[in-house]
């Protein structure tokens, strides 16, 4: 594989990592250049050289690696935790459900003035 083709797998690999760019309303191209982050205007700068270092090559593939595995991880996490980003009372109804009860409704009073 020539090194061209090499950086440029390698860049449009970085691209599909980052996560997506949100829809914002207010712009009206999405190819114009104020639309993307500074992030992916760094990359496309740093990509758009013509001969970029060994050296910068071979930090953006371990960036690369970096970013799958945190995304593998994010993942994993969320499988293997799902009750993380519950609040505490949903996660103790939850947990009760899970061993065959039911917490009891809560008498809620109502005050009149």
């Amino acid at each position: 594989m020539s090194r061209q083709s090499q950086l440029r797998s390698l860049y449009r690999s970085l691209l599909r990592e980052l996560p997506p760019k949100p829809l914002s309303s207010t712009s009206t191209s999405s190819s114009s250049p104020r639309a993307r982050s500074p992030i992916y205007q760094r990359l496309r700068q740093t990509f758009a050289d013509d001969a970029p270092h060994q050296h910068a090559a071979a930090q953006a593939d371990q960036l690369l690696q970096y970013l799958k595995a945190q995304r593998q991880y994010t993942m994993l996490l969320e499988r293997y935790n799902p009750g993380m980003n519950m609040d505490e009372e949903e996660r103790v109804r939850l947990t009760a459900r899970r061993v065959g009860m039911d917490l009891p409704i809560e008498y809620k009073s109502e005050e009149k003035s």
